[in-house]
């Protein structure tokens, strides 16, 4: 393990943003990251996954640390249930595709999510009608002052919308290592209910759809749709999609008939982000190198040189306007850094 300084993590953030690290180091398995951790006790630290869920708008005074284990093993399994291992520096796109390649069902709806594995419970990422707690069974976590090993399970992870432990009761003190799914072997639950899903299918003559099938759907979908950060920076989804009470929705509604809109439960609603942020007139435009994607609403882009505070600038206008028009205030999903 080599500890660098002045490290240019230009190729570890998906917005592509130039921005240095006072000091980078790359672990790449559990005793590494023990090491690295013991003996830089007195140093700040940053924990650096696939970085596709920040914005970074500063250098970093502190000790980067990259994670970067790899490995995916079947722990056990019977007639209907798997339950896999990942380690938490797997790419999560690959990862979906290994399981789907083995036949194992749950997280197809979740194809094409930019990041790796061991970020995916922090934000409980989900898309196209499911969630990581729906399969996740537990993770194993390293304690950054203890360098002690502990296991989380779902219960534990205090699992909500785009929230976990890790973002609130024990944030920046653990270093998820790795994570357990629980997947089918057989009569999958497949999931066509949500977004343009179906839409997708039907296009190709598919009426009994398999894993395969849906991951493709979800795949082309998303292609459509989202920029490729190879291509063009961003993180994905910037905002998340706010949660109103019915009551709320409804002094909205009418006076925005044309409002979507999905049901959570019997008092909330939830109202897509990216409607609002098109009908507020964001889509497609171009502020210097930062903007808003053309075809998605939700994603904030990087045409080239933006620096991340041009790009929170571009956010905080969004917000201000949508809450001018709606009322509606949209967080952001995406970490600011």
């Amino acid at each position: 393990m080599e500890i660098q300084s002045n490290f240019s993590l230009k190729k570890y953030n998906t917005f592509g943003i130039e921005a240095n690290a006072k000091q980078f180091v790359a672990v790449h398995s559990v005793t590494e990251l023990k090491t690295i951790l013991s003996a830089n006790q007195n140093e700040k630290k940053f924990i650096l996954g696939g970085g596709s869920n920040m914005l970074l708008t500063k250098d970093i005074d502190a000790l980067v640390i990259h994670i970067d284990l790899k490995g995916k093993r079947i722990i056990k399994e019977d007639d209907d249930f798997v339950w896999v291992e990942s380690q938490a520096g797997e790419v999560w796109h690959d990862f979906v595709l290994w399981t789907i390649d083995n036949n194992f069902g749950g997280l197809e709806n979740m194809s094409l999510i930019p990041g790796n594995v061991g970020t995916t419970p922090v934000q409980n990422i989900g898309a196209y009608g499911t969630e990581i707690k729906d399969t996740f069974v537990s993770c194993e976590a390293m304690n950054i002052a203890t360098q002690e090993m502990k296991t989380f399970d779902n219960t534990e992870c205090n699992f909500g919308y785009r929230e976990s432990i890790f973002k609130n009761e024990v944030k920046d003190q653990y270093i998820i290592t790795s994570v357990i799914f629980k997947l089918t072997k057989r009569n999958h639950k497949i999931n066509t209910s949500y977004g343009d899903i179906l839409a997708e299918l039907a296009k190709n003559n598919i009426s009994e759809p398999t894993l395969k099938d849906v991951s493709n759907a979800v795949i082309a979908i998303r292609q459509s749709k989202l920029p490729d950060p190879k291509e063009l920076g961003n993180s994905g989804s910037f905002f998340k999609n706010p949660v109103i009470s019915k009551s709320e929705f409804e002094k909205i509604h009418q006076k925005f008939p044309e409002m979507k809109f999905y049901e959570v439960s019997e008092t909330e609603v939830k109202v897509p982000a990216g409607w609002l942020i098109e009908q507020s007139g964001f889509k497609g435009k171009r502020f210097g190198d930062a903007g808003v994607h053309k075809n998605q609403a939700l994603v904030l882009v990087n045409y080239g040189n933006a620096t991340g505070q041009e790009i929170l600038t571009v956010s905080k206008e969004v917000q201000k306007a949508v809450f001018a028009i709606f009322g509606i205030q949209i967080e952001a999903e995406v970490n600011v850094i």
